[in-house]
Order: C-alpha cells, then structure tokens, then sequence
C-alpha cells in the first residue's frame, strides 16, 4: 500500500552530546599522503602541486590539516623527497603548528612572500622558479595540478591542460617543463567514483557527524525560538554559533531576503504569512530547513494553503523513496531520474544535483546527473540536498549528511568511535518509527535527520508517514 503522508506532533529526540574529534593522527594523514604517491605512480606524475586559498582550503586540509586563513599556500609533493613541501605567507608561518605533520617533522615548510596580502614584507622569500627547481621540477619532469575544480568535455577545448589554479602560478610551472606536462589532477582527490576524498574513514565519519550534531542543534534552536516581529538578527542568535569553522555562510531568508538565495540575514522582522529557509554549514556539514513562517495552513497566502498536501508532502515522499534507493551499486542516473519523475520540473523546479558529495567544503562532486555512470559506494558522503522551489509555495527541505557505509567499514567504524556509531542507529531508529526505509548502509548524521517542519511557528508539528 502506498504510503500516506500526515502531520504529527513529536518530542524531538535527544542524542548524546559527541566529543570534539582530535586532529588527525599522524598515521591518518601519512595514509593519505602514501596513497596519493601511489596515484602520483599510476598517472606517471613526478609532482603533484596542490594549491589552497581561504575559500578553496579543503584539499590542503585533507592532506595535511593546514587550511590557508588570510593568504593562500602551496603544496609540492615529489615523489623523490621523503616529505612534501608546504609554501606558506608571512601569516600562514604562525598557524603552521596545527599540522600534525609539521609538528612531527614530516612536512616542510618555506615563507613565500607572494602569498602574503598586499603591501606586507615581501623581501625575504626565494622566487617561486628557484623553489620548484630545487624541488626537481624540471623539463623532464610531469606535474599534476590540483586546484579546487576539474573541467568536463565541452567546457574547455582541453580539460585536461585546463586549470583554475592562479596563472602566475602555472605560468611558472609551465616554464620549467613542457606546459603539456602540467595536467590537471583535482579529480584524484574529488571525482565521485576514485576520488580520494569521496570515501571517508572511520574519523572522517566521526569529524562529520561532530559537524553535523552542531549544525543541527544549532538549526533546531533557532526554529524553536522563531516568533512573528523579531528580526532575523535576533533569530540567528538562537544559533549560539561556537566558533566552529564554517564553510558557508549561516543564513536565514525571511521578509528582507526571501527572493535572493544564499543571502544572509538582513536585520527584517520576521513575518507572518511568509516562506522562510535556515541554513547553518560547520565544515563537514549543511544543515537546513525550508518551510513557512506559520502556525498551520491559516496562516498562509490563500493560494498556498494546500502547501502541504500538493507541495511538502510529494517531496517528502520524494525524500524517503531516494533514501530508500540510496544503495551500495545503485546508479547515480537512477537516483536522478526518481526525483524528476516523482518532482516534475514544472512544478518542483529542482534544477541542481538531487544529492551530493559534501566533505570540509559544502560540495564537493556529485555522482547524480543525467545519465551518469557513477554508482553509490561504500565511503561515500551524501548530502541529501534536493531543492523544490515553487513561486506560490516557497520551498520544503531536510537537508542533512548521510555516510554510505558496508559492514566493513560499519564494523570499522564501531570499533574505533562505538558512540557515534551508536547515535547513527538511535538516529535511525527515529527516523523508521517517522515511516522511512532505510538500506542497512545509510548512517544519518546530524540530529534532525527525518524532520521536516512545514509550520515555523510549530516546530514540534512535522511530517510522517502512515
């Protein structure tokens, strides 16, 4: 029989609170640098040069917990040199000590003026030539790139010779060995299918949920707290931000932003009668709801008071029906095509990816498009970010992290963090007494996983199926 979707009032579960994740170990981090020389072998690279800025910081996170703050960095892998090579600016030399591999001595660094911001102390620092030459980047040698995006086919004229690193950068690069040495290889860190980054660890699972539990619980408070006539400044202080780094922007679209996305908040009123979306992302998750600044359907416009049943409802539908696909071996296309056909395009307007990658950054790849080829996998990290959007009836959303995980890496990650091993089947647990279906391999992160609230004002009023 087909599933029916209600309104009913819960008691929002409580979870043990997790404890902050240390800094990877050592060994975490010596793994990946050793697989990724063993990707350098298999590509015939001699060199792997990653860049990193603020923005575009998580590649360089991942490989050697260093995240650039002001300035931007560098880092030169050889397959000849025992440690790698990290170029930093004046700034970046002070916040080098977080690297686990700096503090072991595994990790070089050097102070690279030009990374510095304008008009500092630019005197003592070799030209960026001399450097890569000592590193034996040379005519003979073949150099993979890696900034923060690869290109398709039809893009570019040659993907592969395409990067969005900085070109005084690759410009020197290319003058020191043929510039068709120098390739782009940020797919071997981000592509769905074998990039490194797309198949967590036990402690990335452990980082993630860390992330998620606050974005969460910070999402939560703030939907608790909404009241008609405070300002969205007021209603994001219910956040109770942390200091946590952030990947995006914390945002809220009330009366003064409601039709831009991606805007932060404004200092409006909150108002009755309108759509509202929150938006809290920790690196290593996103968090958010979209629904109404409302009570119940009498609270809203007169041609959106079917919300509900003609609009939040279909897509909640759409929801468990994706996460009850969402398999080791299912196609992306497959995922794909279930929300188009169950959220026509006319009516649902989901124009990005139903799903994708997220990691310390919000969004990494996505193996769901049209006609992909890319399968669900074991590691994988899904962000189950299926956007409806409508001009009558505004949005509904339960956006939240979900780790793919086989028996293996389940038993893995049990024996190393038992605790949130045991919040991902308390999660679980609350999300099937809600009406969802879940493959054994899905592990929900973040603490509203299965909440969606259609009426702001009654945040304990949610979605379920009978």
């Amino acid at each position: 029989m087909e599933k029916q979707v209600v309104l009913r009032d819960i008691v929002y579960p409580e979870y043990e609170c997790p404890v902050v994740p240390a800094p990877p170990a050592l060994e975490e981090l010596e793994d990946r640098l050793q697989r990724l020389r063993k990707r350098m072998v298999e590509q015939d690279l001699s060199h792997m040069v990653v860049y990193g800025d603020r923005e575009h910081f998580a590649n360089l996170m991942y490989l050697v917990h260093f995240d650039p703050r002001f300035e931007e960095a560098l880092l030169v892998i050889s397959l000849d040199k025992d440690t790698p090579l990290l170029l930093v600016g004046n700034e970046g030399e002070g916040h080098l000590g977080i690297s686990p591999l700096i503090q072991k001595g595994r990790l070089r660094h050097e102070r690279f003026q030009t990374f510095s911001l304008m008009n500092q102390p630019r005197e003592r620092s070799r030209q960026l030539k001399e450097i890569l030459q000592e590193e034996g980047i040379s005519r003979y040698a073949k150099v993979g790139l890696v900034g923060w995006k690869y290109f398709m086919p039809g893009e570019v004229d040659v993907p592969l010779h395409t990067t969005d690193v900085p070109s005084y950068l690759t410009d020197i690069l290319r003058s020191l060995v043929s510039p068709s040495s120098v390739v782009n290889v940020t797919d071997l860190l981000i592509a769905p299918s074998y990039g490194m980054r797309s198949c967590l660890s036990p402690y990335e699972i452990a980082c993630f949920e860390y992330a998620n539990v606050l974005s969460s619980e910070s999402v939560k408070r703030v939907l608790k707290g909404l009241k008609v006539g405070m300002t969205d400044f007021e209603a994001m202080q219910a956040a109770r931000y942390t200091g946590f780094p952030l990947s995006c922007y914390m945002s809220i679209k009330s009366s003064g932003n409601q039709h831009y996305g991606l805007s932060s908040p404004t200092g409006d009123k909150i108002c009755l009668g309108q759509p509202c979306s929150i938006s809290i992302a920790h690196w290593g998750s996103n968090v958010c709801r979209a629904g109404w600044i409302a009570a119940d359907e009498r609270d809203l416009p007169q041609a959106a008071k079917t919300y509900v049943p003609v609009f939040a409802a279909p897509y909640f539908l759409a929801l468990r029906e994706w996460l009850r696909n969402l398999k080791i071996g299912v196609p992306g296309s497959y995922l794909y095509q279930l929300i188009m056909d169950m959220l026509p395009f006319d009516q649902f307007n989901v124009y990005l990816n139903p799903g994708h990658l997220i990691h310390l950054d919000e969004w990494t790849t996505s193996p769901i498009y049209k006609n992909s080829k890319e399968v669900i996998a074991s590691g994988m990290y899904m962000q189950s970010d299926i956007i409806p959007r409508s001009s009558i009836y505004g949005s509904s959303r339960m956006e939240d992290g979900f780790v793919i995980a086989d028996e293996g890496l389940r038993k893995r990650l049990l024996q190393a963090y038992p605790a949130v091993y045991a919040r991902c089947m308390q999660r679980r647990c609350f999300m099937e007494d809600l009406g969802f279906e879940l493959p054994e391999e899905v592990l929900p992160l973040s603490n509203m996983a299965g909440i969606v609230v259609p009426f702001f004002l009654r945040s304990q009023c949610v979605l379920s199926f009978v």
